[in-house]
């Protein structure tokens, strides 16, 4: 089993956030028309914005909550969870396309 720290938790939640805010907000504003478009570039902004702010908070290792989100390896642990995250997507996208090519031939 992988040992995973609070702090190591709370960064990969907030950087796979911060990640599909980004890409879910540019598919939106490109693809979308009108008033999704406009929500498009909002979540897009929103998680460039929270991006920044966890960028800040890891790197400067002094933010209000007294050291807890520091990471001892954080470029190994980015790494890592873009690894799991991938995985992830590639399961949910083969059983999602199983799925669909089952209700599809049914």
């Amino acid at each position: 089993m992988i040992a995973v720290s609070a702090g190591e938790f709370i960064t990969i939640l907030i950087f796979s956030f911060a990640l599909f805010l980004l890409i879910t907000g540019a598919f939106t504003a490109y693809f979308g028309s009108g008033k999704s478009r406009k929500i498009g570039a909002g979540l897009l902004a929103g998680g460039l914005v929270i991006g920044i702010i966890w960028a800040y908070l890891e790197w400067q290792q002094k933010s209000a909550l007294g050291g807890f989100l520091s990471v001892d390896d954080l470029g190994s642990l980015i790494v890592g969870s873009i690894y799991v995250l991938v995985a992830a997507l590639i399961g949910a996208g083969l059983a999602i396309g199983l799925f669909l090519l089952t209700i599809m031939k049914s």
